[in-house]
Formats: C-alpha cells, structure tokens, sequence
C-alpha cells in the first residue's frame, strides 16, 4: 500500500479579501474590525462596532471575481492536491486489519482534536446517556445536557472495537493454565477401547491439563467489538472536526 496525502488546501482569494487588504485602514475593512473588536467580550458589544462595507465595494467585487478566479485556477495549479493511493494484493489478504491500523490512530485523533459532536440517538447509548435523562433544556433550540457525551461514548465504542482488532492477544486475558492433550482409541460411541481394536481416536485432557478459559468474557468483548463496528457505519459520516 501507497497513501500521499497532503493537507486540505483552499487557493480561494474573495475578492472582499482584496478589497479588505486594499483599504485596510477605513473602519469598515476586516481589517479594521478585527482590531475592533478584539477586546470585546460579548457578541452585543461586538455588533455595536460593525461598520458595512460602502455600496461601491459590490460593484468593485463583481469586477474583482474574475482576478481571484484566475489566482485560484494557477495556484491549483502550481500546488495541485496530493491524493494518490496504491493498493497491493496483500493489503487485501486481512483487508480488516490493515484498514484497522489506519482508522485507529485517526480516530484517537479526532476524539483529542474534535470542536463539535453529531446527533447521535437514544437507541445507541446507555440510558444515562439519553436526552431523556439530560436536564430540561432552558431553549428549544439547545442541545441537550448529554448531546456531546454521546458522542464521547460512540467515539469511544469505536476506539475499543479497533483497539482489540489490532490486538492479537487481548484474549490471553482471559486464558490461564497448560493444555495438554492425549489421543484415546474409542468405539462409535466414544468409550475407550484397547488400541489395537481402535478405529476412532478422540482428545481427551492429559494428566498435565490444566487449561481454563472464560469464553462468557471472550463472548462480551466479541460483542462490544460488532457494536463498536456497526456505530462506525451508522456514524460514518460524522467523522469529521
């Protein structure tokens, strides 16, 4: 596998952005109300300071869009975006575990760096969890105390679920002791019989046998894994920051 990727890049120059920059000193330009409002401390204030743009700023924009289309046409060109992807045939062979390494670095990234959480429903998390339990909600237009902490937990079902597929051994945890196995020579019906009358031979646990396994556990972690998996398809495109 071959991945180059570079980072997001927007070449798009407004041309409000030039007309900005040209008269960066009137009160009305980006500029200006940037060092404006700077200091202030709630939207009323900040509103209070706005100055608009004069009229003939729309009739120099319309004649300024073919410039900025043009700056953006050779800057696409001279810094063109890199998505170039090979694949191998081997990448394929175990095609879950080699996307797994790949989604899981991104998604502890993106659960440390997100800015905003998706609507994510009731019927996905626990029920401390749900809008039902959430305090009431002072506007009708608010999310609900437990919209981001949904997320959280989704975010944090998937991480698990990738976690253990990218982990051979997680299961040794729940192993302990020495498997030690005998053939037996048995009958049809599985009773031991002399050797040299044997047909059939089964495994039977040798005197050395001391292997337990908790496959009630093994089953729960198998479990939280699917669902960890199914929320990724459900919630696919809310992966964003």
């Amino acid at each position: 596998m071959r991945v180059y990727k570079n980072r997001y890049r927007d070449h798009w120059i407004s041309p409000y952005t030039i007309i900005d920059r040209l008269f960066w000193w009137t009160a009305w330009s980006r500029c200006s109300r940037w060092s404006l409002t700077e200091s202030l401390e709630d939207e009323q204030r900040e509103r209070s300071r706005w100055v608009e743009r004069p009229a003939w700023a729309e009739t120099w924009s319309d004649l300024l869009m073919p410039i900025s289309r043009a700056i953006q046409w050779v800057l696409d060109l001279v810094h063109p975006r890199i998505d170039y992807v090979r694949i191998d045939t081997w990448d394929t062979w175990n095609m879950d575990s080699t996307l797994a390494s790949i989604a899981l670095p991104m998604l502890r990234q993106l659960q440390a760096t997100k800015h905003g959480a998706p609507l994510v429903a009731d019927e996905d998390v626990p029920e401390p969890l749900r809008s039902t339990a959430a305090p009431p909600r002072e506007n009708e237009y608010d999310v609900d105390g437990n919209h981001f902490a949904r997320w959280d937990w989704v975010m944090g079902e998937m991480i698990f679920a990738f976690e253990h597929l990218t982990d051979d051994s997680w299961q040794d945890q729940f192993r302990s002791g020495v498997i030690d196995h005998v053939s037996v020579p048995v009958d049809r019906d599985g009773n031991e019989v002399p050797r040299e009358e044997a047909r059939w031979f089964a495994l039977r646990d040798g005197p050395n046998h001391t292997y337990q396994c908790d496959y009630a556990a093994i089953r729960e972690i198998d479990q939280r894994m699917d669902r960890g998996f199914l929320l990724l398809g459900k919630y696919f495109r809310a992966l964003w920051d």
